[in-house]
């Protein structure tokens, strides 16, 4: 789950580079958690933000924050990740209700979704990432007693490497359908290595399943540098995303998709916070205007 770039973006675990983007994600969960209007529910985020050193002064609850909503990462930007949340809560829980039996985080990061989520007791939950990353989730869990409503599978691996081969070592099956989700990841990786996901993707799954994604479709990141989101991230957490997203040309990974048989959309993030009626709307110099959500699903041959 890195690029190549200079900020320790192979650090093991969750204490640098984007290991900590995935504390600064559970934080804004967290928060998310205990608005009044909640988007999404995830009860373990506050306990990963406070287990790690990196983060133990980040706020979990938006009044923590002198500012409130008008912090631009803690409100703006933490509301972001809570409808980024919710979206794809209900993706995954469509496409198990359509029959997908086997779920796959690519950059699982501290997602919990294998906890939280009301899936079929026969779904098997695939959880994919570094060695490090999974450790410190194991820990913080199992400090807490935590079980998984379905069965979930960690594969510890580092996605630069073999991982379609560990997946296949540990049950899953690419004859059955599948959804799979990379939230908050392919902007992390050089293009080749985003080709090389999604042409895998289509060659691990079958017909009816499905796989979201997050893209960026800025041609220059850095025109944004001075934005709201990005200084405010900078100054208070010390994470420069600049720094840690690939600078290179990204692939059409949308269209690479369509013409392979699957069908795909591709959305603002915009448009969920009008469907839920909460959630960022664009602002001037907002580093979310090149922000995609793209939702496809295989179909038959």
């Amino acid at each position: 789950m890195a690029g190549t770039t200079p900020q320790h973006t192979d650090a093991e675990g969750v204490d640098g580079g984007v290991g900590l983007t995935a504390l600064l994600v559970a934080a804004s969960r967290a928060v998310e958690t205990h608005r009044h209007d909640s988007l999404a529910q995830d009860a373990y985020a506050e306990h990963f933000v406070r287990a790690a050193p990196a983060c133990t002064h980040w706020p979990v609850r938006i009044e923590e924050v002198p500012d409130g909503d008008d912090n631009p990462l803690w409100g703006r930007f933490a509301r972001y990740f809570g409808l980024r949340t919710r979206v794809l809560d209900d993706f995954v829980l469509r496409s198990a209700g359509a029959g997908a039996r086997q779920v796959v985080l690519l950059g699982a990061g501290l997602d919990t979704r294998a906890f939280r989520l009301d899936l079929p007791s026969d779904c098997v939950v695939f959880e994919i990432d570094r060695a490090g990353v999974l450790a410190f989730k194991e820990q913080v869990l199992r400090g807490l007693s935590a079980a998984p409503e379905v069965k979930r599978v960690p594969v510890p691996v580092d996605l630069r490497e073999d991982w379609a081969g560990a997946l296949g070592t540990v049950g899953y099956d690419p004859a059955a359908p599948s959804v799979w989700l990379a939230e908050g990841l392919l902007f992390y990786l050089p293009g080749p290595a985003e080709t090389y996901l999604v042409d895998t993707v289509d060659r691990l799954t079958a017909a009816g399943s499905a796989l979201a994604f997050e893209a960026k479709l800025e041609k220059d990141l850095l025109a944004y540098r001075d934005s709201p989101i990005y200084t405010a991230t900078r100054r208070l957490i010390g994470i420069d995303l600049l720094r840690l997203f690939d600078k290179g040309p990204r692939p059409d990974s949308a269209g690479a998709l369509a013409a392979r048989g699957w069908s795909t959309s591709m959305h603002t993030p915009f448009e969920f916070t009008r469907r839920h009626g909460r959630g960022p709307l664009p602002e001037p110099n907002d580093a979310l205007k090149g922000n995609r959500w793209v939702f496809a699903r295989k179909l038959a041959p």
